[in-house]
């Protein structure tokens, strides 16, 4: 069985969207605005890129991607390289692009429970809040790598699920608190 990692930067009231500057949200770029930089604070993106085998995204968060992180090699290397499957109802494959590598469309979350239970390494699930929801509601994401920023940004997407679940157990497995406030959580899903 390979392991779902959903991995965010997320603001301490649990919002993740725009977090890179991201047009459409009064919040946009919060991540770059809102605390100095610490490159400290980023050394789980490259943990992140070495540990997994492929990445899951959603259909926005795909096409956002795969618009910019092609041309950034030195940032994105493995991801650039890695397997890609996006999960949508309505991605064509003649809207996938063409210089991101090897993509599969997923069309279902019994799509993404099947390749979690096939051979493997951790997949690794960049954005994607709406799918996220879903993965959660489904009980299907093992692990959480998150980076929390001190900031509130009150209304934006959220990380976590609002529907009516039942209790998940976590188990904080890594931490860290940088200089400029930002928190590592790692956390794995107790089942």
């Amino acid at each position: 069985m390979r392991t779902l990692i959903a991995t965010s930067f997320v603001s301490l009231d649990g919002v993740v969207q725009a977090p890179g500057g991201e047009p459409g949200y009064r919040n946009s770029g919060w991540t770059i605005n809102s605390v100095e930089f610490d490159p400290a604070a980023y050394e789980l993106k490259g943990a992140e890129q070495e540990e997994a085998s492929a990445m899951l995204l959603g259909r926005n968060s795909y096409e956002a991607f795969c618009a910019v992180w092609p041309s950034m090699t030195e940032q994105f290397p493995q991801y650039n390289a890695m397997p890609k499957y996006v999960l949508s109802t309505t991605l064509q494959e003649k809207d996938l692009a063409g210089n991101w590598g090897e993509t599969a469309i997923l069309r279902s979350v019994a799509d993404v429970a099947r390749l979690r239970a096939g051979d493997g390494g951790p997949i690794s699930i960049h954005g994607s809040a709406t799918m996220v929801h879903s993965l959660q509601e489904h009980q299907l994401i093992d692990q959480y790598n998150l980076l929390v920023f001190p900031v509130l940004l009150g209304a934006g997407k959220r990380l976590f699920s609002d529907a009516s679940l039942d209790a998940q157990k976590l188990a904080l497995i890594d931490s860290q608190v940088y200089s400029n406030g930002i928190q590592k959580n790692v956390f794995k899903v107790q089942r």
